[in-house]
């Protein structure tokens, strides 16, 4: 016997120093993988307590996980019970070296307690497994990729959690010497497992046999589980932590800018893997390819071939096939993210509506907007390869600066008859009212814009507009890649403000509000930005407008993307409809946070939509399914899409905005 425990402990000391060299082997070439790129990371190590605390909420409370209730459930039972069981796991790693060693020995309650603790988590880890087979061969939901990786892992955490049963199991009925740890009591779950199997009866042989059998299948598992996880899925095990970490703490976001006067960059935006940053790496490493983002993204939802999971799935592929390029002193021949044969086509590319539905979703808090926005950057600016229709668009905002090409003079023609005031006439207004291309030159908008005027009217607002001094916000312009144009708008009209330097900035378009809120401070105009939404809430509980409530029917409201998802506001409209309508406000399936877009986001406004199921006439569906009479928005483009989408679906549902609605309710 004194042999065999030498035997074992020279065999377990060298699969350790084995396993654990080659893991960390692994793990180091990811790191340098991850920092051999080339980009300019956003700094993300501020604020470390409030970042600490997120990984409490989001890892530890696994509450992003839970969003998908079934799913969440399922992985929060295999999350906390694999866990539970490491620190056993590891004492028997240590005891395979040092019999001798025993944490009982040192803490007899603690490591009692902890022991019924983790034989009891790991039971529930078997429940979370079997519904995860349940899910990948009985539901088959499409977002979920099959394949043998997950089933290696769903196969490697059985094994472990079965043979740590095990493991208990013949320690609950090994002979105890005087004074030494006794597990009586200890195992509840293993405890029931040896007596079904009526383990008492075998001999000390037997018994000694068959707990180094699970012994060994215990460890091995583990090791192998080690060394495996590198390259595999479940790489986010290493990943997801910093990650999370590393996150954006706030909703609100702007696009990367690009230094475009930079005249040592050889190129812009991402085009090959040297451009990635370190946090695109660790987004790569971190994506579970879970398929939330999948199926909640309306390309996708709809037929189209983006897919935000794949995306970041190929770009990983990508990375890691052409690491040793990346390592070494031949970069040159890397190849391009876009090229001949490549997964990334521009279907793929042009489909992407940006409105986060993917960002929002996802458990590991990946950033799949700055992979697509970058690369059609890189495209736009270095390839000029872009959607044909959008060539129009960019010489009309460059032209005339706005999408249409209408005259930028008659941007205030739409307030003519209404008294609205200019800045140039009024500089000292204490509201600058940023009316935003489709208020101005979109005739359905136009009613949206004059609907706007008059309930700041009535409300006693000193407003004031800039009519033909403001241009496109950029929005448009930069979400499809074109930067420069982008800027350029924005110069524009960060000039002006800066003039004016307003002590507010109103604007009624989702698309003006993110915009001017989130990426104009940037480029030097960092001035308080509301929406007409917000502050029409704010204005009726401040009692300086009246509301003469009136029974409008049922109603739904439709979630602009760039107000919820990319700004957080929920509330305000709907705070609006219940002050203003006396009759019931119903909520679709898809709404709020998971509020489905209405297709006109990222420049797909002024793009053919030619794959698929339209997702405008997707999401008008979804309104007539929900038995109203009207649906409400706070946006001119989902104003406009969500009308087409209804007319396509033959019904009379009007679509109306929620300055329309209160301008018929305020007295």
């Amino acid at each position: 016997m004194n042999t065999y425990l030498v035997f074992k402990s020279v065999l377990m000391l060298a699969a350790l120093i084995g396993a654990f060299g080659l893991f960390f082997k692994k793990v180091v070439r990811l790191y340098n993988i991850m920092m051999a790129v080339e980009g300019e990371a956003p700094g993300r190590l501020d604020r470390i307590a409030d970042r600490i605390t997120v990984l409490f909420v989001d890892v530890l409370g696994q509450a992003n996980v839970r969003r998908k209730l079934m799913p969440g459930l399922a992985h929060t039972l295999i999350f906390f019970g694999f866990l539970a069981i490491q620190p056993h796991s590891l004492e028997l790693m240590i005891q395979g070296v040092v019999p001798a060693f025993h944490v009982g020995d040192l803490f007899p309650i603690p490591y009692t307690a902890y022991l019924f603790v983790a034989d009891l988590l790991a039971a529930f880890v078997l429940v979370g497994l079997a519904y995860a087979l349940y899910r990948r061969l009985i539901l088959k939901p499409e977002y979920l990729t099959p394949g043998r990786d997950a089933n290696l892992i769903i196969l490697f955490t059985s094994v472990i959690v079965i043979s740590f049963h095990f493991i208990n199991a013949f320690l609950y009925v090994q002979p105890i010497a005087p004074g030494d740890f006794s597990y009586a009591g200890v195992f509840p779950i293993s405890a029931i497992l040896a007596t079904a199997l009526n383990l008492r009866a075998l001999s000390s042989g037997q018994l000694f046999f068959w707990s180094e059998f699970f012994y060994y299948i215990h460890i091995g598992t583990i090791l192998g589980f080690l060394i495996y996880i590198p390259g595999s899925k479940h790489l986010h095990l290493l990943a997801a932590v910093p990650n999370v970490f590393c996150k954006r703490l706030k909703v609100e976001k702007a696009l990367v800018k690009t230094d475009i006067e930079d005249e040592e960059a050889e190129t812009f935006g991402l085009g090959r893997v040297p451009e990635f940053n370190w946090f695109n790496v660790l987004n790569l490493y971190a994506c579970t390819e879970c398929g939330r983002c999948e199926e909640l993204c309306p390309a996708s939802h709809t037929g189209k071939p983006l897919s935000p999971k794949k995306i970041i799935h190929d770009f990983k592929i990508d990375l890691l096939d052409q690491a040793d390029l990346l390592l070494s002193d031949k970069r040159e021949a890397i190849q391009p993210l876009m090229r001949e044969g490549s997964e990334l086509t521009d279907d793929v590319l042009w489909a992407c509506t940006t409105c986060r539905s993917c960002e929002n979703i996802c458990p590991v808090s990946i950033e799949h907007l700055d992979f697509i926005v970058e690369i059609r950057k890189h495209q736009v600016l270095m390839e000029a390869s872009f959607p044909a229709e959008m060539q129009a668009t960019f010489n009309n905002l460059e032209n005339q600066a706005n999408p249409w090409g209408f005259s930028a003079d008659t941007r205030a023609d739409w307030c003519q008859g209404l008294d609205v005031p200019l800045m140039t006439d009024k500089p000292d207004a204490k509201v600058l009212f940023f009316v935003g291309c489709a208020g101005s030159f979109d005739e359905r908008a136009k009613k949206i814009s004059q609907a706007t005027a008059r309930v700041l009217r009535k409300a006693g607002v000193d407003f004031a507009i800039l009519g033909p001094e403001e241009s496109c916000n950029g929005d448009m312009a930069r979400r499809a890649g074109n930067e420069y144009l982008g800027q350029m708008m924005i110069q524009q009209n960060v000039e002006i403000l800066s003039q004016y330097a307003p002590d507010m900035i109103l604007a009624g378009c989702p698309h003006c509000y993110n915009t001017l809120k989130n990426e104009y401070p940037e480029f030097g105009a960092a001035f308080p930005v509301v929406h007409t939404a917000d502050y029409f809430d704010t204005l009726l509980r401040e009692g300086r407008l009246q509301v003469d409530a009136r029974d409008l029917g049922k109603m739904t409201y439709h979630d602009s993307c760039y107000l919820g998802r990319w700004n957080n506001l929920y509330d305000a409209p709907r705070n609006i409809l219940s002050r203003a309508n006396a009759g019931p406000l119903v909520e679709m399936d898809r709404t709020r946070a998971k509020g489905f877009c209405c297709g006109a986001g990222g420049g797909r406004m002024f793009m053919e939509e030619t794959l698929g199921k339209r997702i405008n006439r997707e999401r008008a569906e979804q309104v007539v399914a929900s038995g109203v009479g009207t649906v409400v928005t706070a946006c001119p483009f989902c104003t406009t899409m969500l009308n087409d989408g209804i007319l396509e679906a033959e019904e009379k549902i009007p679509v109306k905005d929620i300055a329309e609605i209160l301008d018929t309710v305020t007295l």
